[in-house]
């Protein structure tokens, strides 16, 4: 019988040199406020996780640090075995710092300046900051909402990717901020048509571990027949909260393309060590954490419970968005008659909870908040008290 996990037990991030607690003053402009922010969570690494640091902290040398080995790629291997159904070649496992840096990689392999790099939107905002930066033409197709739910305009989508100039479509799966797990039919339709309209699909599939209870996640190779036009970048960071490890991975099948993005990492960009702790931390949670993130989805559903309660009991006007991955909650709030600059400087001022705008993932995503839930139901029920407290103060001033 496994351990019961403590999620309730606030762990004190400030002075760590947080991004989202000792720096929410960099985006908001005040810094006493209640972050629920950038997408890592609260909670305690796992305790195995914490061991493996330790023991090897004991050792008094940490010098430059391969993973092209078996214990890293076999961990790998098993995650997506026994959670995803997948038999996965571990000739496709690549090393890398970051799910962006592979991204960014792949986009520079796969594309030449100014031509078009298709996303849905909103999306996650460093893909606009990361195809401005690389000088190709971002196009948006942005996602139908309706009833609740966010589905593919593939009509769109279809038109957007059969344009000459496009050469890559970047999906995120599951998606952020939506928090839609794509189905088998959508997965395969999009596959299709990158396909036949030869346009390299790379797969952002960082969330893939934070599941609503009775979703399934799919990789994307999963339904690929031809698998040479197809990369996949994630990591084991975002489910066991271990990005100040640094440490990712892409499969990419193709055996050219990825040693020509070995050349860039390696060679141009001189990656060719990981962090060791980054590393130890991915091995030990794949061979021994399934358990802690069976029990970390099971809270999440409860905070997702709860946050839906009180906005449907206190702000009625709000909606959340119907939730099946992510800790991130994509909530509604077009009915309420203020603007968005409204509602942020409430929250700001009034509230003192710093809770990210729509509108930093596109155009598509103005009307909405997006609320991270990856924390202790004490503090998600005070971040809820203070949007109540924030909407209240605009209705009656």
């Amino acid at each position: 019988m496994r351990e019961k996990i403590d999620f309730d037990t606030i762990v004190d991030r400030k002075g760590t040199f947080c991004t989202q607690w000792d720096y929410v003053a960099d985006r908001f402009g005040q810094a006493d406020l209640l972050p629920f922010t950038v997408s890592d969570t609260d909670f305690a690494v796992p305790k195995e996780i914490l061991e493996t640091l330790q023991q090897r902290i004991s050792h008094p040398v940490f010098g430059y640090t391969r993973l092209n080995h078996r214990a890293f790629k076999e961990s790998i291997q098993t995650w997506y075995h026994m959670r995803f159904d997948y038999q996965l070649n571990s000739d496709w496992i690549i090393y890398s710092p970051s799910v962006i840096y592979s991204i960014s990689k792949l986009i520079e392999l796969k594309s030449d300046i100014g031509e078009q790099i298709v996303v849905q939107t909103p999306v996650y905002d460093a893909f606009f900051k990361m195809i401005e930066a690389q000088n190709r033409t971002l196009i948006e197709t942005k996602l139908l909402y309706q009833n609740n739910q966010y589905t593919i305009d593939f009509s769109d989508l279809k038109t957007k990717l059969k344009h000459p100039d496009c050469r890559i479509f970047l999906l995120c799966s599951p998606h952020n901020p939506t928090g839609r797990v794509w189905t088998k039919e959508e997965l395969t339709q999009i596959i299709y048509l990158c396909e036949k309209y030869e346009v390299f699909l790379i797969s952002d599939e960082i969330h893939m571990d934070i599941l609503r209870n009775g979703q399934q996640h799919s990789p994307i190779f999963k339904y690929a027949e031809n698998q040479n036009n197809l990369a996949l970048c994630t990591s084991a960071s975002k489910t066991f909260n271990t990005p100040g490890l640094v440490a990712s991975y892409l499969m990419i099948p193709d055996s050219t393309l990825r040693e020509r993005f070995l050349l860039l990492l390696k060679n141009r960009d001189g990656l060719s060590s990981t962090s060791i702790f980054g590393m130890l931390s991915t091995v030990t949670a794949y061979n021994q954490c399934g358990y802690w993130l069976n029990q970390l989805n099971d809270y999440i559903d409860q905070n997702v419970q709860l946050t839906e309660n009180f906005i449907q009991e206190y702000l009625p006007e709000l909606t959340v968005v119907a939730s099946e991955a992510t800790y991130l909650l994509w909530i509604d709030c077009s009915t309420l008659p203020f603007s968005m600059k409204e509602i942020q400087k409430s929250l700001v001022q009034q509230g003192k909870v710093a809770i990210m705008t729509g509108a930093t993932y596109g155009e598509a995503g103005e009307a909405f908040l997006r609320l991270n839930i990856g924390c202790s139901k004490e503090k998600l029920l005070e971040g809820l008290q203070r949007l109540r407290k924030s909407i209240v103060f605009l209705k009656t001033s």
